[in-house]
């Protein structure tokens, strides 16, 4: 696996390690820390398929910023768990992406996340549609999402 994680059967797979830094004094993970674990997810899963954020903002100046998101907790998860986020693109719009991430340590899933993400002009803050040529490296490496014109 390299260091931004690998593609199986459609899903990119992402580890992530439970920092100290990550807990409360009772060594559980902290509600807001999945929320980072998913965006390094998404954020790596960019870099894999060939590209970065900060290449998307400075050649196309677009930025992908969440729009909506929902999560459920299942478990806790400790001090020094290996867990690893698991990312699908569900849908694929001209202006939108939807995410689900779930993290799992093991076979057990820990928490789901829905994270709905826009494309907006990096000057204006206005919706604008996605790079196309993101849009087609994303429908070729995770094949769940279904592009939509």
């Amino acid at each position: 696996m390299n260091h931004s994680g690998e593609f199986i059967n459609g899903e990119h797979h992402f580890p992530v390690r439970v920092y100290y830094s990550d807990t409360d004094a009772g060594g559980i993970v902290y509600h807001s820390q999945y929320l980072d674990m998913a965006e390094h997810a998404r954020t790596e899963l960019f870099r894999h398929i060939g590209g970065n954020q900060k290449d998307l903002m400075d050649k196309h100046s677009l930025v992908l910023v969440v729009r909506s998101l929902t999560i459920d907790y299942l478990k806790p998860a400790h001090l020094d768990d290996v867990l690893e986020v698991r990312t699908t693109v569900t849908k694929q719009e001209v202006f939108s992406l939807v995410f689900q991430q779930d993290i799992w340590r093991g076979d057990d899933k820990m928490a789901a996340l829905t994270v709905k993400a826009a494309s907006i002009s990096a000057e204006t803050g206005r919706p604008v549609p996605m790079d196309r040529k993101w849009g087609e490296l994303l429908a070729e490496k995770v094949g769940r999402a279904k592009a939509e014109s």
